[in-house]
């Protein structure tokens, strides 16, 4: 099996502020996304996982993701993790699953510190 993860997901910003949320067992604020399934692209993904997560239907709107690369330890595997991130708005309302423990708008320059390592990184590019 391969020890790589490709996972998408949305980057969605209004008025000077970002959606977060956590999920499980995580302590940290990260986008909704997750991973890629077979035969879905990049921007299925990340439509999916919005709808999965927050109950709502997005608009991708840039071409260009950002890409980022990291490693994430499981089980004593060491896994290379490429995560794509989408511009993208929404519509409807936010209806969180129940794998969402909490959801808020945060405001870009007020940002909580515990944040997953690759939200500053987007949120630079995206600027």
């Amino acid at each position: 099996m391969p020890k790589i993860i490709i996972a998408s997901g949305p980057v969605i910003i209004r008025d000077n502020k970002v959606l977060l949320d956590i999920q499980g067992e995580d302590k940290f604020w990260k986008f909704c996304g997750g991973k890629v399934l077979e035969n879905e692209t990049l921007q299925q993904t990340a439509i999916r996982r919005a709808k999965e997560e927050l109950g709502i239907d997005i608009k991708i709107t840039n071409s260009e993701p950002f890409l980022l690369h990291t490693s994430k330890e499981r089980d004593g595997e060491i896994f290379d993790v490429i995560l794509v991130h989408f511009l993208a708005d929404f519509s409807g309302e936010i209806h969180p699953s129940d794998e969402v423990r909490e959801f808020e708008w945060h405001k870009i320059n007020n940002l909580p510190k515990n944040l997953a390592p690759n939200i500053l990184p987007v949120l630079k590019h995206f600027r």
